[in-house]
C-alpha cells in the first residue's frame, strides 16, 4: 500500500502539468523548453574548436562559443524555478535528447614512413637576422613591447620576447601612429588605438621589391612577417641562380609576399591557403604590383589534404616553404595542430620534394619549445636523403630611428632548414 501512495504522488503532478500546458495552448508559454530550431544556451561548443584557437589569417575562434548560460538560466534556458511545470518541461526536454554517442579515434590521413640510413649532416645553432629596410625596421623594443616602422607609419605592439627596458625615451614611444591593445597573447585578440590621426585600414609597403598591403588586423598582424626577409632573400637567390624555373610550393602562405617574391625571381609558384580572406588579401597585393601575369596558382584548401593529393599525383617540387600556425582551421572544418600534425606533414613534404636540387623550409611561431625540437624531427624525417640541416632562430635587430644604429636583436621565431646540396 505504501508503494502504490507513492506512486499516485508522483503522477499526480504530471497530470496537473498537462492540464496547464493544455489551458496555455492560446498563449505564449512563460516557461519550457527551447522552441525547435533555437539552440540551447549551455550547448557545448562544436569538436574540436576552440575558444582560444586561432587561424593564421586573423580569423578569431575565440569568442563564437559563447554558450555560458547566464546566471539563473538553466541548460534549456528557462528559469530556475521550483514549480513541477518547470521541472516536468526541463525532464521532457532531457529526455527527448538523443543518447551521446562516443567518438570513435579519427584514422591517421597515413602513416608515417620508416625511413633508414644517415641523417643528413647538421650545422646549429644558426642565427638568420633581419636589419631594417626602406620600408620597415624594429626601431626600439623593451618592456614587453615593440616599436617599428611600416612603411610611413611607426606602429607599437606587444612583444613578450622583449624582457630588458626600452632604450629610447618615452615621447617617441607616445608619438606612434598606432597602438595595439588588448590581449597581450600573440593570437589574442585586441584592438588599434590611433593617437594621432585615425589611420585607413591598409597601406602600400614594398620589401625585396614586391608591393604589398599592410592592414591592421584584429590580431596584432599587419599582413606581413617581416623576420622572413633572411628566408626570402635565401630563396630568391637560389632561383635566381638555378638557371631554370623552380617549381615552388608555399604552405600556409598567408598574404602571399613570399608567394611572389619568389615568382618575381622566376619561380612557378603554388599558393596554399585554408583561408578565403588571406587569399583575397593575396591577389589583392598581386594587383598592387601589377603582377596579374606572374605564374601563381592561388589555391584555398586545407594544406594537408593538398599534400596528399599531391603526393598520390606524383607531384614534385623543387623549395617547399612551411608556416603553419599552432593551430588552425580548413574551409571544412579540418583542425591544425601544430605538435600532432607536423610530422606526418614534414614526411609527407618530403615524398613530394624534387629528388635532386631541393629545399625544405620550416618556420614555427609562438610555441614552447627549443629550436631543437624541430632541428631532430627535420633530420629524422630526411635520412637517407643526404644535404645538410640548419636550425636556430630569426631574429631582428633593432636600428634606432633613421636605422643608422645597431641595438639588441628580437628573437621572433623557430626555424629548420633542409638543403639536398
Amino acid at each position: 500500500m505504501r508503494i502504490c501512495v507513492r506512486f499516485l504522488e508522483i503522477k499526480k503532478p504530471d497530470r496537473d502539468v498537462k492540464d496547464k500546458n493544455r489551458r496555455q495552448k492560446k498563449g505564449p508559454a512563460a516557461t519550457g523548453p527551447a522552441r525547435a530550431g533555437e539552440r540551447s544556451r549551455a550547448a557545448p561548443p562544436r569538436n574540436g574548436q576552440s575558444r582560444e584557437g586561432q587561424t593564421r589569417d586573423g580569423q578569431s575562434l575565440k569568442g563564437q562559443n559563447r554558450s555560458e548560460p547566464r546566471a539563473g538560466a538553466t541548460s534549456a534556458g528557462v528559469s530556475r524555478s521550483s514549480s513541477p511545470s518547470s521541472k516536468a518541461a526541463i525532464s521532457r526536454e532531457v529526455q527527448a535528447r538523443p543518447a551521446r554517442v562516443e567518438q570513435q579515434p579519427v584514422e591517421p590521413l597515413r602513416k608515417i614512413a620508416a625511413h633508414t640510413g644517415e641523417k643528413p649532416v647538421e650545422r646549429v645553432p644558426v642565427i638568420l637576422e633581419t636589419a631594417g629596410t626602406n620600408d620597415y625596421r624594429l626601431i626600439d623594443s623593451g618592456a614587453g613591447e615593440k616599436l617599428e616602422q611600416y612603411g610611413p607609419y611607426r606602429i607599437v605592439r606587444p612583444e613578450a620576447q622583449a624582457l630588458w627596458p626600452r632604450s629610447l625615451p618615452a615621447h617617441v614611444w607616445d608619438n606612434a601612429d598606432a597602438v595595439f591593445t588588448g590581449d597581450t597573447d600573440e593570437d589574442g585578440m585586441g584592438r588599434w588605438r590611433f593617437p594621432g590621426a585615425a589611420l585607413g585600414e591598409t597601406w602600400p609597403m614594398r620589401l625585396l621589391d614586391t608591393d604589398f598591403h599592410g592592414r591592421f588586423t584584429a590580431f596584432r598582424h599587419v599582413g606581413v612577417f617581416p623576420e622572413q626577409l633572411a628566408h626570402w632573400s635565401w630563396m630568391k637567390a637560389r632561383i635566381e641562380a638555378a638557371g631554370r624555373p623552380l617549381k615552388v610550393l608555399n604552405l600556409f602562405g598567408y598574404t602571399g609576399v613570399a608567394s611572389l617574391v619568389a615568382a618575381r625571381a622566376g619561380a612557378e609558384v603554388t599558393h596554399v591557403d585554408a583561408s578565403k580572406k588571406a587569399i583575397g588579401w593575396a591577389r589583392e597585393n598581386q594587383a598592387l604590383g601589377r603582377a596579374e601575369k606572374l605564374p601563381i596558382r592561388w589555391i584555398c584548401e586545407d594544406a594537408m589534404k593538398f599534400i596528399l593529393r599531391e603526393e598520390r599525383r606524383g607531384s614534385r617540387y623543387d623549395i617547399i616553404l612551411a608556416d603553419p600556425p599552432k593551430f588552425g582551421r580548413g574551409p571544412n572544418g579540418e583542425v591544425w595542430q601544430l605538435f600532432e600534425g607536423l610530422p606526418l606533414m614534414l614526411d609527407i613534404c618530403r615524398e613530394i620534394l624534387a629528388p635532386k636540387e631541393s629545399a625544405l623550409v620550416l618556420t614555427a611561431y609562438s610555441i614552447r619549445a627549443s629550436f631543437y625540437s624541430i632541428h631532430e624531427l627535420v633530420r629524422e624525417t630526411m635520412r637517407g636523403r643526404g644535404g645538410l640541416v640548419e636550425s636556430g632562430e630569426l631574429v631582428i635587430r633593432e636600428g634606432g630611428l633613421d636605422g643608422s644604429v645597431p641595438g639588441r636583436a628580437l628573437s621572433t621565431s623557430l626555424f629548420s632548414r633542409w638543403t639536398s646540396a
